[in-house]
């Protein structure tokens, strides 16, 4: 999936992310995003949301919610490349 090189993230391609937020991100936000135990992530609710925020989010969590830091595994290239596409609407995974 995504590999660690010196304790960064190296850029996932778009499928491990697809899959990522399909699988780990669902496992909370919902396996279709509309929400559960976290928010949804559709458009919709994202919408009023700025991006720079919706990024520190993936990358930093939320303390005090059950919300991590994906600092570990993503770069901030990829938490944007996940906030662009949950705008526009996300993509399945391809199977």
């Amino acid at each position: 999936m995504i590999f660690l090189h010196a304790q960064a993230a190296v850029a996932a391609t778009p499928e491990e992310l697809v899959h990522l937020v399909r699988q780990d991100c669902g496992s909370c936000h919902g396996m279709t995003l509309q929400g559960g135990l976290g928010l949804p992530l559709t458009p919709s609710a994202l919408r009023d949301k700025p991006v720079d925020s919706l990024v520190a989010t993936i990358i930093h969590g939320r303390p005090g919610t059950a919300m991590p830091a994906w600092k570990s595994i993503l770069s901030e290239a990829d938490a944007h490349w996940i906030v662009t596409h949950l705008l526009e609407g996300f993509p399945e995974e391809k199977r």
